[in-house]
């Protein structure tokens, strides 16, 4: 364990608090079960619906997460130097929320 935090050290990077860690794998387990079960679409096609519409509107994508409680997807974008995030329904691909400009 000390190698890893003393690896991230080296990269500039915090490291993770073990909690945070936990409830992170938790959702990316349960992310996997959903898909696998036919429950949850695949990242990708989230990704393949919202991002292009993001672009168009001069957003860069950066990346996305998985909240299991609420089987959502969040993907996160910058534009113009602010955050945009995009909640996405994981069974049906249906934006259920955004925040910020």
């Amino acid at each position: 364990m000390k190698f890893i935090f003393a690896s991230l050290a080296l990269f500039g990077l915090p490291p993770v608090p073990h909690a945070e860690a936990q409830r992170h794998r938790a959702d990316q387990d349960e992310a996997f079960r959903g898909r696998q079960a036919g429950a949850l679409r695949p990242l990708r096609d989230i990704e393949g619906g919202i991002v292009p519409r993001m672009k168009q509107r001069g957003a860069d994508y950066i990346g996305a997460e998985f909240d299991g409680g609420m089987g959502r997807y969040r993907l996160k974008f910058m534009r113009d130097g602010s955050v945009i995030w995009v909640d996405v329904d994981g069974r049906t691909g249906a934006v259920v929320g955004r925040a910020g400009e």
